[in-house]
């Protein structure tokens, strides 16, 4: 297993592997759930880039090192790097040099709307492997794969409302749950387990933890048997269709109320999320896990 982009940069937090034409793409940092930095989405996007530009890799896995899928992102961990200049992949300004709002809205422009949507337009067919905790960034990169197989201890979760803001910032989630169910899982903010998000037509398989890089590695290898062109006009159809009624319109029109939430939150609190950092978000999702149960 490679690591996911040049050797000269300090901390890596993707890893990089080719097994049989399938490109498989891990998020590396276990000791955090996998959280997102922007450091670890810019090493994401190489891989997936370098995914695209071989010709032998005909499929393409994502999936998390350890225990969980991904906790989402980044809210306090020592690496976390908010302040730090980064690689842009679309024409937005640098963050660092904008005020106020402007700032954060055009960092979630092109690291959060922007790279889920680059990569929800590969042409080559993706698979999210899914185990343990995928929480509200992590649900993101789950959603931006055209399947998603859950081992049965995995759960889904946008908890984001506690923060105060209406969802992450790429929700295809509301888009492709069914309205109530969508509603609940926004609102409540509670954990969706796999058997649930797949009764919901949200994934597309569960099978047990013991067996799951073996099954997605099955399903990647039949994704990876088929006419490339045709796989690649198979994706632009869907797309078109899910655009045709309205997914990139309504999650457009949820990303600037994400953003409204976030200047309000910082007028009212002086804090993008309210103050609910790592352990606060975590100390919540629990608490409601744990009520959730006893109903």
């Amino acid at each position: 297993m490679e690591n996911a982009s040049d050797a000269s940069q300090p901390e890596m937090f993707v890893k990089y592997e080719v097994k049989d034409a399938v490109a498989w793409i891990w998020l590396a940092r276990p000791e955090c759930g996998n959280a997102q930095n922007y450091r670890l989405l810019n090493q994401l996007d190489d891989c997936f880039r370098r995914a695209v530009e071989d010709d032998g890799v005909r499929a393409i896995v994502l999936g998390g090192q350890g225990k969980h899928f991904s906790a989402g992102h980044d809210l306090g961990t020592p690496a976390k790097d908010r302040h730090l200049p980064r690689e842009r992949v679309h024409l937005w300004g640098d963050h660092l040099t904008r005020e106020g709002a402007e700032a954060q809205y055009v960092l979630e422009q092109d690291a959060y709307l922007g790279l889920c949507r680059r990569w929800q337009e590969i042409p080559k067919p993706t698979i999210a492997m899914v185990q343990g905790a995928c929480i509200a960034g992590g649900v993101m990169l789950a959603m931006v794969c055209d399947l998603i197989v859950a081992s049965d201890d995995a759960y889904f979760q946008d908890p984001v409302v506690r923060m105060g803001v209406p969802g992450v910032e790429y929700s295809a989630h509301m888009f492709d749950l069914p309205p109530r169910i969508a509603r609940e899982f926004i609102m409540l903010g509670l954990r969706m387990p796999a058997q649930r998000a797949y009764d919901f037509g949200l994934i597309n398989r569960v099978v047990p933890r013991a067996e799951l890089e073996s099954q997605t590695a099955s399903i990647a290898a039949e994704l990876a048997s088929h006419p490339t062109f045709g796989m690649a006009l198979a994706k632009q159809a869907m797309n078109f269709v899910e655009n045709i009624r309205g997914k990139r319109t309504s999650m457009d029109a949820l990303f600037h109320m994400h953003h409204l939430a976030h200047a309000h939150n910082q007028l009212v609190t002086g804090n993008l999320v309210m103050s609910m950092g790592a352990k606060a978000m975590s100390a919540a999702n629990k608490a409601a896990a744990g009520e959730a149960e006893k109903g």
